[in-house]
């Protein structure tokens, strides 16, 4: 029986895993960090606004903010630099009599990327206004006298995060093509749970942040690691990882929580919106996590139904895939640890 789940789980997933490897391999592995546009208004009907664009190395996805009536048209007052970040600051605009209310805020380029783009709208009379952008809704009208549902905003910003990290999912994947019983699975995705929870929680509430290749380089050794462990398995070999994959999924699961940490920490919220975000994101994470591991496995019984078999050289593919696309993700990352800044 167990044997047999893991050569189901092999042969469903190996179609998936190719398909998800050609839309993977360009993006590079997770880089799914929000951009971030924060306006301070001021009683005189005059702002400052703040602009933080993610970027990878000296390149930078095509962001660019604006606001009907022209208001965000002219030169920055300041440009700044920041690990993986271009800041570009205007002060002292002029909103005119209509002030920001009403106003329509796009921004140029969102809907060819997978970038979100948090706005915090500091009013001088009143509670901060916050509104979530991403590719399928790049713009809003901005009504600042309505209380927006941010509490959602965050709750899927944590579902993209996790379904659109292709290194997160390829590592669970692998951990399911390891294990080879309901109860093990259970614990092992319990324990990488928690561990990627309490490394979200202390580094966000904390602001701890690591080199963002450098991270990312871990994480991709992380796959890469994981890779071997499923041919092992499937050849029915015995190691650490098999025995007791929930150990190796707590370990590793330490690094993707300090993955998720600085996507999250890199919004800019103030402290006092921190906890809120910090758990409604990290809710979303959790139900992207278990939507990936419900397909799988809902796949694994459709296939077992069907008595589908695929050739095989086909079985031991997502192993390879896995292996493959953890090392080109290792080796770019390291590069750009270690290279110039």
């Amino acid at each position: 029986m167990t044997r047999f789940f893991r050569n189901a789980a092999a042969r469903l997933t190996a179609v998936l895993v190719v398909l998800a490897a050609c839309a993977a391999a360009p993006a590079g592995s997770h880089e799914v960090r929000p951009a971030f546009l924060r306006l301070t208004e001021r009683a005189d009907n005059h702002f400052d606004a703040l602009w933080k664009q993610p970027t990878l190395g000296t390149m930078a996805v095509h962001l660019v903010p604006h606001i009907s009536g022209d208001l965000l048209e002219t030169a920055p007052s300041t440009i700044e630099t920041a690990p993986n970040f271009e800041i570009r600051i205007w002060r002292n605009l002029s909103a005119g009599r209509q002030g920001l209310e009403g106003r329509t805020l796009s921004i140029e380029g969102l809907d060819h990327t997978i970038t979100d783009v948090l706005v915090s709208i500091m009013r001088p009379d009143g509670e901060p206004v916050r509104y979530m952008l991403s590719a399928e809704n790049p713009s809003l009208s901005l009504h600042l006298e309505q209380t927006h549902r941010a509490a959602l905003d965050f709750l899927m910003l944590g579902v993209r995060h996790i379904l659109t990290g292709p290194d997160h999912l390829l590592f669970l994947l692998g951990l399911l093509l390891i294990v080879g019983d309901r109860w093990m699975l259970l614990k092992t995705v319990s324990s990488f749970t928690l561990a990627h929870s309490l490394t979200l929680a202390v580094a966000t509430m904390a602001d701890i942040r690591l080199s963002t290749p450098l991270l990312n380089a871990l994480i991709a050794l992380s796959i890469l690691f994981i890779a071997p462990e499923v041919m092992r398995a499937r050849r029915g070999g015995t190691s650490l990882t098999i025995r007791y994959p929930w150990v190796v999924a707590f370990a590793f699961g330490l690094l993707h929580g300090m993955g998720f940490a600085n996507g999250l920490t890199s919004l800019g919220l103030e402290k006092s919106a921190l906890l809120s975000a910090l758990i409604l994101f990290n809710i979303g994470v959790e139900i992207g996590q278990l939507a990936f591991i419900a397909l799988v496995l809902a796949l694994q019984r459709a296939f077992r139904l069907m008595r589908f078999d695929l050739p095989r050289l086909v079985a031991p593919m997502p192993a390879y895939v896995i292996g493959t696309l953890g090392a080109f993700w290792t080796f770019h990352y390291c590069a750009m640890a270690l290279g110039p800044s």
